[in-house]
């Protein structure tokens, strides 16, 4: 079904752009506002931050010529007029092509998508590098990247610690290199940081306030007031199209401009609001909370009831708050015990050990993918310091999300760090108590827990078994109170848990076997719990009560209970590991290396029968937007097929 007609109807290449009218401009900047209005309350997605980049980018294709003239875009899910513009607009204003196309740049769709890019503030630094190449000779005339090269940055992603890298080095290199800040005063949530205080000094002087913080580190700028005016935006830059040295161009731009009163009545307003980051179809506001908002409103909850009496206690969130329960009101209740510190994950690891060092407790949120980016600071700061901070590693695991916001390498990345703990917890109670734990106590050095996802939810819940747990972590516009009451059911939110002075140190280096049984130890790692209950109930099934199956919950992945396994060696023919992260280099090859070792203090050499290992978990790729269902059928995670693989394994079928 078309949503509007006009210019865009046309539009099959940026050529396409270039050879219409002047006077057709204009309209297909409306026509592809309303497009984009429509596909949010129909599809969802970052609607805001591209209603705001509408008029620049259809200036961008006006003026230059992609892919000759290379467009950046950061963070890339700023480029839904972009893909409109390349020969994807179908996918954004017919509902039967609506996932056709990812949410971000991605080569493999089109060559006028320079990067695979879903993380922030490395736009400027890939332009530096593909401008290099371009002045090394390195690049045909006429190839991708030989003409301009634009980095387009903004939506809260100036802040990231290698955007500044970039910028700094920039002016430095010299040449055509043109970046283009996307003023619109907002990041995933409201800005932090004195960076945006010099912007905002910008905005109100007509980009003539000093200090400039672009023009301190060597670059020309100029300043667009008027960023959502295609016209002046095209006239702006054809004057610095073939600049011969960086410049930043600065636009002032309305997130959300174009959002109309449907919208508003949904909570989905332009301008500075937290709600318009992300948009959910509206015909799944009724979905319940999922796994990410309902165990960060308890995780928080819990927390807040400590903050009157422990001041060094600091919940600290780069930038994603409100995905992983931490919500509004949590924040303005929390005062200074929380603490935003913008899109600058490796400078919240660095502040979460500087807060641990001088006495205070830092508890650290975000998202698995996000992580990755603070690594060196975890491993450097906290680990290597031995320093007490608690991280929540919200979204771990596979799941059907884009191929640039994947968790399945977590327990590859953070379970092998020394000195620290990988908790991996497979219920509300378990969750709670383990945060309680590593808060209390500075016994212990830095301690991850892996905050439980779907399966675990849906089993809580009581909904089936909770294995194939759909993905439910929508964007939601409820309250901290609305959450919390939604489920007290799990646990009562906010409760304290009193820790005996006894189990002070690691209570959690021990498995916990929670149903004994005899030749299949099934071990269910965190949300794969659930899995291992549901396959002991199929290979019951299946076997007619022959193999009653030792059911594992390990609770955590950075460390071996020898004394568990090499219990589990000698009774049992068959151990198998359940993880929802990639099996290579992950926690069930750990398990495996260790249980068939000849130098295992149980063993007893090279004649000993040692138990087969069966690892199962993801595969060492990248999946882009494949339903969670689908991957656990791909990778045999589902109970029966766990069944039918120990079956096999056993000579039993």
């Amino acid at each position: 079904m078309r949503i509007t007609s006009g210019p865009l109807d046309h539009i099959r290449c940026p050529r396409d752009v270039h050879d219409l009218n002047d006077d057709q401009i204009r309209p297909l900047c409306a026509q592809i506002r309303a497009s984009l209005v429509e596909f949010g309350k129909r599809h969802g997605g970052h609607v805001g931050s591209n209603l705001a980049v509408v008029e620049l980018t259809v200036a961008l294709h006006r003026v230059f010529d992609s892919p000759r003239d290379a467009i950046i875009f950061d963070v890339s899910h700023q480029s839904y007029t972009h893909k409109m513009l390349t020969g994807r607009a179908a996918a954004f204003l017919d509902p039967r092509h609506y996932d056709q196309v990812t949410g971000f740049t991605n080569p493999a769709e089109s060559e006028h998508d320079m990067f695979a890019l879903g993380h922030t503030g490395t736009s400027i630094s890939l332009a530096c590098g593909m401008a290099k190449a371009r002045d090394m000779g390195a690049v045909p005339d006429g190839g991708a990247g030989s003409g301009s090269i634009i980095a387009v940055i903004g939506d809260g992603a100036l802040s990231s610690g290698v955007a500044l890298e970039g910028l700094s080095d920039a002016a430095e290199q010299g040449g055509n290199l043109i970046v283009i800040v996307n003023d619109n005063e907002m990041s995933i949530a409201e800005n932090h940081g004195g960076l945006y205080r010099g912007l905002a000094r910008l905005r109100e002087s007509d980009g003539r306030a000093e200090p400039n913080i672009f023009t301190a580190l060597g670059m020309d700028y100029r300043y667009v007031e008027k960023g959502n005016d295609v016209d002046v935006l095209i006239e702006e830059l054809t004057r610095i199209r073939d600049i011969d040295h960086p410049i930043v161009l600065h636009i002032h731009t309305t997130k959300g401009l174009g959002l109309d009163e449907e919208d508003a009545r949904h909570g989905v307003v332009p301008g500075r609001h937290e709600f318009n980051h992300w948009q959910n179809p509206f015909c799944d506001e009724d979905a319940p909370v999922g796994s990410r908002k309902t165990y960060g409103a308890l995780a928080m909850a819990q927390l807040e009831r400590r903050f009157p009496d422990e001041p060094g206690l600091v919940v600290i969130s780069p930038a994603t708050a409100r995905s992983n329960g931490i919500t509004p009101g949590f924040r303005a209740r929390a005062g200074a015990h929380y603490v935003d510190t913008a899109i600058c994950e490796d400078h919240a690891a660095a502040y979460a050990a500087g807060i641990a060092k001088a006495g205070g407790t830092p508890v650290l949120a975000t998202s698995a993918t996000f992580f990755q980016r603070a690594y060196d600071q975890i491993i450097e700061e906290l680990a290597l310091n031995g320093l007490p901070a608690t991280l929540l590693v919200f979204a771990a695991g596979i799941s059907g999300t884009d191929h640039t916001h994947s968790g399945s390498l977590d327990t590859a990345m953070l379970a092998t760090i020394p000195a620290m703990s990988y908790l991996a917890p497979s219920s509300s109670t378990d969750f709670l108590e383990m945060l309680d734990w590593s808060t209390r106590s500075r016994a212990h050095g830095t301690v991850a827990i892996r905050v439980p996802g779907e399966r675990i939810l849906a089993y809580e819940r009581g909904v089936g078994d909770g294995t194939g747990a759909g993905e439910t972590d929508a964007e939601d516009r409820r309250g901290v109170d609305e959450v919390t009451m939604e489920t007290a059911s799990l646990r009562g939110a906010g409760d304290s848990i009193p820790v005996d002075e006894a189990t002070r140190e690691n209570p959690y280096g021990r498995y916990r076997i929670d149903r004994q049984g005899s030749q299949v130890a099934l071990m269910g790692l965190g949300d794969m719990y659930p899995v291992a209950l549901e396959t002991a109930r199929s290979l019951e099934r299946l076997t007619g009560g022959a193999v009653r199956p030792t059911v594992v919950d390990p609770r955590q992945c950075s460390g071996i209970d020898a004394g568990t396994l090499d219990g589990l060696a000698a009774t049992h023919r068959l151990v198998v590991t359940l993880e929802d992260g990639q099996v290579d280099g992950g926690w069930g090859e750990r398990i495996a290396s260790y249980v068939t070792s000849m130098d295992r203090p149980g063993s007893h050499g090279p004649h000993d029968a040692q138990p087969q290992v069966i690892c199962l978990g993801a595969g060492k790729e990248f999946t882009n937007r494949i339903p969670l269902p689908d991957l656990e059928r791909r990778y045999g995670l589902t109970p029966d097929a766990v069944a039918r693989r120990v079956v096999k394994a056993l000579s039993l079928g």
